[in-house]
């Protein structure tokens, strides 16, 4: 059997990124796996209803693959129009039923975050806020604590000071994931969008408290606060993207 028999016989058995690889192996190779047959298999397996079509495809399987396999270029976001100066966060804080913080942050201030983590800190709470994923801190001075067995919610609310308008982000939303090895308890809640958007829903923010155990068994001692919107936004432009999105009042 020779090497273009052989290779007729393995090419329909690959998938679209190997059989992609093949081509540049040299002009022999590719000018068989250029064959649509094989390309047609590599649909089949994909997409397999489209090859049951009566009429094929006016493009060839080769180009409907290329077409359609591609992911999108990241797309560089126009400016946003709302910026961290604009902005202030009104964050409460309960334990049980007892206000325990309650501020008024600046947005420069979430944004400027915690420079220089607290000593005494685990090292996976270090890691975490030293990482590059896109999150807003708040030292809390004076800290704070909680006992492990009490219940602790949050709200969040941001508003404008361009128009005044306040929009929600949590509303009394519980600490009921505490992360021990992480030091970090975890709220969260569903953003609400203006109806001018219709179709966005499911985006969730974030809220942590970044605590280190004092020595007391059984409660945590808060040096930070933490508020992230990473299921949808990991840079300054695409959180005020996304904040800009919010039912404001």
């Amino acid at each position: 059997m020779s090497l273009e028999e052989v290779l007729k016989v393995v090419f329909p058995l690959l998938d679209g990124v190997d059989l992609a690889a093949c081509m540049v192996v040299c002009k022999r190779w590719r000018r068989i796996a250029k064959d649509d047959y094989f390309w047609k298999c590599v649909c089949a397996k994909k997409w397999p209803s489209v090859c049951k079509r009566p009429n094929p495809p006016t493009v060839t399987y080769y180009k409907l693959y290329q077409s359609f396999y591609k992911r999108p270029h990241q797309r560089t976001l126009l400016p946003p129009r709302l910026s961290f100066d604009e902005l202030e966060f009104f964050i409460d804080i309960w334990n049980e039923d007892k206000l325990i913080f309650s501020e008024v942050v600046p947005g420069p201030v979430l944004q400027r975050g915690i420079k220089i983590p607290p000593a005494g800190i685990c090292d996976m709470l270090k890691f975490h806020l030293e990482g590059s994923e896109y999150k807003m801190t708040l030292p809390v001075d004076p800290r704070f604590t909680v006992p492990w067995s009490q219940t602790v919610s949050v709200s969040v609310l941001v508003g404008r000071k361009d128009s005044n308008k306040v929009a929600c982000i949590i509303n009394k939303s519980l600490f009921d994931y505490i992360d021990r090895t992480a030091s970090r308890a975890l709220a969260f809640d569903y953003l609400v969008f203006s109806p001018n958007y219709p179709f966005i829903s499911g985006i969730r923010a974030w809220i942590s408290l970044l605590f280190s155990e004092d020595g007391n068994d059984g409660v945590m001692d808060v040096f930070g606060i933490e508020l992230d919107f990473c299921d949808a936004a990991n840079s300054r432009e695409e959180v005020l993207w996304l904040l800009d999105m919010l039912d404001w009042k």
